[in-house]
């Protein structure tokens, strides 16, 4: 057998055993798990580049060694998430039998708590950006279910309003509550504004590069 006939029949055999429901859930555990690296990546590859070459000190290497880190650790978390989500999602659906709402809320805490539970900067973004999102949902769902009034006008522009008086006032005052990340943004926007030697660090940088030295 050649090795296009040894291809075509280990591709028929995978793509056979993709087509067979009893394997449906651990396949579906597999697929999330690649979904979850894949997802990490195009989410953290991006924003670290951003804030690396940014705000972050050093040499070329060790800042594009800091992105790939922090690319690898958010790819990994999600998809360690995932899989593990799912692998309790369906533990939980085979020991009851159906599938009820609890089991989505207890299969993500018992994931939370494994991936997301350790107190680092990426797990802090990624939680905050969970909450603003929850806050949003649950909100939307207070309303739907009538146990708070629909609004009679448009709240957005309250909220916008809270938010940002809330987060310059802890600048401002109490900065070092921020999240590290988020200090360096607003510094930059903030405080690096209010400095300015002449015409070179006032449009064309936003501080004076450093002397050559000899």
């Amino acid at each position: 057998m050649g090795a296009k006939e040894m291809f075509r029949t280990l591709l028929y055999t995978v793509n056979s055993l993709l087509q067979q429901r009893k394997y449906q859930a651990a396949l579906a555990m597999v697929k999330g798990f690649r979904n979850g690296a894949v997802y990490g990546a195009k989410i953290r590859a991006p924003h670290a580049l951003v804030m690396t070459f940014l705000f972050r000190s050093g040499s070329f290497t060790e800042k594009l060694k800091a992105i790939a880190r922090a690319t690898y650790i958010h790819s990994r978390a999600l998809a360690y998430f995932v899989f593990t989500y799912k692998g309790l999602m369906a533990l939980q659906s085979q020991i009851q039998g159906k599938k009820i709402p609890v089991q989505s809320f207890l299969a993500a805490c018992v994931g939370g708590w494994l991936v997301f539970g350790e107190n680092n900067n990426i797990n802090s973004q990624i939680n905050m950006y969970l909450l603003s999102r929850i806050l949003f949902g649950l909100s939307r769902l207070a309303v739907e279910k009538g146990y708070i009034p629909e609004p009679k006008q448009d709240p957005f522009p309250f909220f916008a309003a809270l938010v940002w008086g809330i987060v310059l006032w802890l600048f401002e005052y109490h900065r070092h509550t921020l999240q590290p990340s988020l200090q360096s943004s607003m510094a930059y926007l903030y405080d690096d504004s209010n400095s300015w030697h002449d015409i070179s660090d006032f449009l064309l940088y936003n501080k004076r590069p450093a002397p050559k030295q000899s």
